[in-house]
């Protein structure tokens, strides 16, 4: 669906609005047109606009008026975006500014954030994940408010969790979400193309999300709500269709794509947890970030997303798309194996991770009696959500996505192992558990390169 841009005047600035259902959402106005429920979201604003050169202090003075206010970059944001801002800025008086030099978004990290920036009472984070996700949850363990203006198409700042490293072990923390967010398209068409393929690669897992948690729902009766997937629908079969049109610096395109972020972003809002988007594909991604060491070739959470989400998407259609269902079997967690490969502390979190949604011989025999008596009817509901595998493959080739763990920069046979031993990262039951419990993710991940 093409957004044409409109004239709206968030918090009494009028701006040439590219926010299409957002700027419902913001309102309080959308309606479900599956349920006809009204919904609104957490942020009190949300621009998204061609230029937000100007109006930067008149946006933040209606959110934060009377309070002493730090912005806050890194060396990067600071170039990209973090100095126009903290120059607009100083006219409302009692303005400072915080250059984070080594960002870290892990506990450590976030006790230097916290003792760096006391002295404000609220935080303006201008950019990349690290900074926003730090900024989140910083704020929130002190019960201060914070606004951001992004610096790419990324996801993270709509959310409502952070994704911080304890002890090397990354884990979504519920928390709180920025009263103000903004987006301005001149600055995120000049951010390097590579953070656009990785927001791009990021929100394409929509697909192999809905397809682990709907699947979760059916066989389990675990929560679900699929209001997060109206909205995407809105932009997603367009973002995909002008998949090689993102890096041209095309202001609709970035939009669309800008837009579609921000409703993943958004998806706890509606549903209370991250599982909306975030499911097998995030495990590998975690896998990586926790396990490559040295070795990790600092690739960006968006880009590991992508190449995750590309070997789900191969998983599930194979098996989704199979004449005959699997054949399920108790869970095996080879214990013995995590502690000889991981250390006490990794294995012991992921054995109890894993616990959690094992299958028993009773559950076995349920899985295996439902799929005996209706799989095809089980697999429809499943596929009518799911993206076919070249589908998603070609609209990242056009995004100039990575595709393989190689091609992210993994040592050889490190990938396969993320396909294989992710699984046991979380408890949230995906394509890689039913891969598992029936005999065929281990052949499948040595495939994986």
């Amino acid at each position: 669906m093409t957004v044409k841009p409109e004239m709206s005047s968030p918090d009494g600035v009028s701006i040439e609005s590219y926010g299409g259902v957002l700027d419902q959402l913001v309102a309080g106005d959308w309606v479900n047109p599956k349920t006809g429920e009204r919904h609104g979201i957490p942020p009190k604003a949300m621009v998204i606009a061609a230029s937000l050169d100007g109006a930067e202090a008149d946006l933040i003075a209606a959110r934060h008026r009377g309070k002493s206010i730090m912005v806050v970059s890194d060396s990067f944001t600071r170039e990209a975006l973090g100095r126009r801002v903290f120059e607009a800025l100083k006219p409302l008086g009692n303005v400072t500014e915080y250059v984070w030099a080594k960002p870290s978004c892990s506990e450590d990290g976030v006790k230097q954030l916290q003792e760096d920036t006391r002295g404000a009472e609220v935080l303006i984070a201008v950019g990349s994940g690290t900074v926003n996700d730090s900024i989140k949850y910083a704020t929130y363990l002190d019960g201060r408010d914070y606004s951001v203006f992004a610096t790419s198409p990324m996801n993270a700042y709509s959310t409502s969790t952070a994704s911080v490293s304890f002890g090397g072990f990354k884990k979504s923390i519920p928390c709180h979400g920025a009263k103000g967010i903004y987006y301005d398209l001149s600055v995120i068409a000049k951010c390097p193309p590579r953070l656009i393929s990785a927001a791009f690669a990021d929100v394409i897992c929509r697909t192999t999300a809905q397809v682990d948690w709907l699947m979760s729902h059916i066989l389990f009766d675990t929560p679900y709500s699929d209001t997060p997937y109206v909205l995407l629908n809105y932009d997603e079969g367009d973002m995909i269709a002008n998949a090689d049109k993102m890096l041209s610096g095309s202001v609709e395109s970035l939009a669309m794509l800008t837009r579609i972020s921000a409703i993943m972003g958004l998806g706890t809002s509606f549903t209370g947890t991250t599982h909306c988007g975030s499911m097998a594909e995030h495990m590998i991604s975690h896998y990586i970030d926790m396990f490559a060491g040295e070795a990790h070739p600092r690739t960006s959470h968006g880009e590991q997303v992508g190449v995750a989400t590309l070997s789900l998407s191969k998983l599930q259609n194979r098996l989704l798309n199979a004449d005959h269902p699997p054949v399920m079997r108790p869970t095996v967690i080879p214990e013995a194996e995590l502690h000889a490969k991981f250390g006490a502390d990794y294995a012991n979190m992921m054995i109890e991770q894993t616990r959690l949604k094992a299958l028993d011989q009773r559950e076995a025999d349920r899985l295996n009696q439902l799929f005996a008596d209706d799989w095809d009817g089980f697999a429809d509901q499943l596929r009518a959500v799911m993206l076919p595998y070249e589908r998603v493959k070609s609209a990242m080739e056009a995004a100039h996505c990575q595709l393989t763990g190689e091609e992210l920069g993994l040592p050889a046979g490190f990938y396969s192992d993320a396909v294989r031993y992710a699984r046991f990262i979380r408890e949230r039951f995906s394509a890689l558990d039913l891969a598992d419990d029936s005999g065929q993710l281990e052949s499948y991940a040595q495939s994986c390169v």
